[in-house]
């Protein structure tokens, strides 16, 4: 008889957790589940998907959850949308704190340790790892060789604008620029 491979947990019950020692994990999804969080996030494609760590008792009321994820992945290129490979590879830690409170109002102070958060009920390897991949893949991704060149747009018998156009003082350059000129062609009169 073969041992077959027993799924391991991807959620954790807080209050199920050992009050002594770690808990070690490891989420690996399959396929459809890294499709559907390719999906989700824009990827063309996320061939692998790692997230590996432990979550710790860290005095009475509080669990520190640190882990490692790894991912390949494929990007649309930000300019010609062809892929672009990612490797990500970052370090991931939470600290969960009963009785935490999220700052609330309009205006509020980011707080100095940006990893605290509240204890939840459960804790969700997958939204973990979900939420780590998308603040580690690059923002605007590009194919080697590609660059932001200025591309001008316009329908027709219309002058398209340029980035120069744009700019707020680019005007005020222009006439002061132009008054400069015609004050040394005043000034080339007079000699």
């Amino acid at each position: 008889m073969t041992d077959v491979p027993q799924p391991r947990p991807t959620r954790f019950r807080t209050g199920g957790l050992s009050p002594r020692k770690p808990t070690r994990f490891a989420y690996r999804p399959d396929a459809q589940e890294r499709a559907a969080l390719a999906a989700d996030l824009g990827l063309l494609g996320l061939a692998a998907l790692d997230l590996t760590g432990e979550i710790r008792p860290s005095g009475r009321d509080e669990l520190v959850l640190e882990a490692r994820l790894t991912a390949r992945a494929d990007q649309p290129c930000s300019v010609t949308l062809v892929p672009v490979p990612a490797r990500i590879d970052e370090p991931v830690r939470r600290r969960y704190v009963a009785g935490y409170q999220l700052p609330d109002g309009d205006e509020v102070e980011m707080p100095e340790d940006d990893t605290v958060e509240p204890m939840p009920e459960v804790i969700d390897l997958a939204e973990i790892a979900a939420e780590a991949l998308a603040l580690g893949l690059p923002l605007y991704p590009r194919a080697p060789g590609v660059d932001f060149t200025q591309t001008l747009h316009a329908g027709d018998g219309v002058d398209p604008l340029s980035d120069e156009d744009v700019k707020p003082f680019s005007a005020l350059q222009g006439l002061a620029e132009q008054l400069k000129s015609k004050g040394k062609a005043g000034s080339d009169k007079d000699e």
